[in-house]
């Protein structure tokens, strides 16, 4: 709706109220009086459209929100919660409206209804920004493939905790109410209040990993950093372990590597995804050392993604891609949840964020070459040995579909031809495609490079996503979309290319995340392997 239509319908309203002296409704414990009701509806008239500034007031029937010291003292207290979502508090004014109220209150009421309305600017832009984020994803993140959505609260019942003075509750009805976003917005607060800490010792470089059974000063030092990282028992000494009278326990105890401290570098490595075999190599002591103001920033980057991708989790069945966590997370009809690993876009051939639908499958397909890896990775071995084609099942086609002889074509400048890896167990889409509507050409499928499930870092792919067990995930689209197809009668058909539609199509999502809550609701630092972060940290500074 646009946002004058109320605005000229209250206007309206006020102006005959004022000149037939009808009552007023007032909130506030004495009437408003008609001067400041004036200068309210003059001030409204000057307010841009791109917040519901003016429905606020029309729900209060035209009467200012902000005229007592209590309900003020409220609003600041907040918005002052908002940095633990990850946003700036004096972006709306935080700091400087108990002193700006205090002001007005001295001054006409033309100064009055301009704090009114500020104050109220304030809380909107605040719901607005937990409600859709604060920044344009389109800004950061080129190919974002949706619009903005609607706002998500109701503004009826912000003005009615606005009312009972409860402005928190008016906050937490746009914050999204997603366990992730509670876990990630724990976990801020959590680590705003680590980095109020003391300075604690870095872990040197070391020609040799640290590793269970060492004895070093080095490993006192790794204590000290697991202890900044939560896991505060490992510098207790314990008594029970040294019964002999004038044993120093603490100072033999803490320079040996045990397994109570290979425990906890694991859960360290489980945090920050991180090969868990509990010793220290560079990686892991790279992760140790990182300053906590760092994880802060990436937990208000994940945060600000959160809310940009809230709509898109909310719906069921869902699929959605956790590119930077390397899994895919498959929410059924019925609830249950699947889940397998996956092998994504390298960094010099990024998987874009995507927002689709599933719409069919392709079993035993075949695979055209894309044109970027045909000129970069396949071209420079067919002119050292056109036999390559024959030994990876290559045909050369025509653009318009014709079987021609390698042999015949200028490979130095092989002109319109396109090049078709036969169905296989050697093709690199395995044996089935998931695929969906996008301008990437990017789609799930299967691999004959096993393998690559087991590594910790799978950013290997040209883009699309490689699926551990897929094809069990497509026989569930199949049952779960209501088709009657068996998967594995038409893989062992032989037949190649069959494409299979979804009854109903099931929503999918690709999105990059670099810290998410993991099925135990711990909080996963994950590499920003695209290096995405720095733009959008940049942008929420500067929006």
């Amino acid at each position: 709706m646009n946002d004058h239509q109320p605005l000229r319908r209250w206007a309206i309203g006020a102006a005959l109220c004022l000149a037939l002296s009808c009552p007023v409704m007032a909130t506030a414990n004495e009437p408003t009086s008609a001067a400041l009701q004036q200068a309210l509806a003059q001030q409204l008239q000057r307010q841009e459209a791109s917040l519901p500034i003016a429905s606020f007031y029309e729900l209060r029937g035209g009467q200012p929100a902000w005229q007592e010291l209590q309900r003020v003292e409220s609003l600041v207290s907040a918005l002052n919660t908002l940095v633990d979502d990850g946003l700036t508090p004096d972006d709306y004014q935080a700091s400087s409206l108990l002193g700006d109220f205090q002001q007005s209150q001295q001054l006409d009421e033309q100064a009055q209804a301009r704090f009114d309305v500020r104050a109220t600017r304030s809380l909107l832009l605040a719901l607005d920004h937990l409600s859709i984020g604060k920044v344009d994803p389109r800004r950061v993140e080129p190919n974002w493939d949706l619009p903005r959505p609607e706002r998500r609260y109701a503004l009826p019942r912000v003005v009615q905790a606005v009312d009972g003075g409860e402005v928190e509750q008016a906050l937490s009805l746009a914050r999204p109410d997603t366990a992730a976003y509670a876990q990630l917005r724990n976990a801020l607060a959590h680590y705003r209040r680590l980095a109020e800490q003391g300075s604690v010792p870095y872990l040197p470089g070391r020609d040799e990993s640290l590793r269970p059974g060492d004895i070093d000063d080095d490993v006192q030092t790794l204590r000290q950093r697991l202890t900044l990282w939560g896991e505060p028992h490992l510098l207790a000494a314990d008594s029970s372990a040294y019964p002999m009278i004038g044993v120093q326990a603490a100072g033999g105890d803490r320079r040996t590597f045990d397994r109570e401290l290979e425990q906890a570098v694991m859960r360290f490595q489980r945090r920050h995804q991180l090969q868990e075999d509990g010793v220290v190599g560079e990686r892991t002591r790279l992760a140790l050392n990182m300053p906590v103001s760092v994880r802060v920033d990436q937990l208000r980057i994940n945060l600000e993604r959160a809310r940009w991708i809230r709509p898109s989790l909310d719906r069921t069945p869902n699929v959605w891609v956790d590119i930077a966590g390397y899994r895919l997370h498959y929410t059924r009809p019925n609830g249950e949840h699947w889940d397998a690993r996956v092998v994504v876009g390298s960094p010099s051939r990024e998987t874009p964020i995507i927002h689709s639908s599933i719409s069919h499958l392709t079993v035993n397909p075949s695979w055209t070459i894309p044109p970027t890896i045909m000129r970069e990775d396949v071209l420079p071995r067919v002119r050292q040995d056109t036999a390559y084609l024959t030994r990876q099942n290559i045909q050369v086609v025509s653009l318009s579909g014709e079987t021609l002889d390698a042999d015949t074509i200028d490979w130095q400048r092989p002109g319109g031809v396109m090049l078709r890896q036969v169905a296989g167990s050697s093709n690199p889409l395995g044996r089935v495609v998931v695929r969906f509507p996008n301008d990437d050409m990017i789609y799930l499928h299967d691999t004959p490079a096993r393998g690559l499930f087991q590594r910790d870092h799978r950013a290997l792919s040209s883009g699309c996503v490689r699926v551990d067990g897929v094809t069990e995930f497509a026989q569930l689209l199949l049952q779960d979309s209501g088709s009657r197809y068996q998967l594995s009668s038409l893989i062992n058909s032989g037949r190649s290319d069959q494409n299979v539609n979804l009854p109903t199509r099931i929503p999918v999502a690709l999105h990059y995340l670099t810290a998410w809550p993991n099925r135990e609701g711990d909080v996963v630092f994950r590499e920003d392997i695209y290096r995405r972060d720095a733009a959008l940290l940049a942008a929420l500074e500067t929006a």
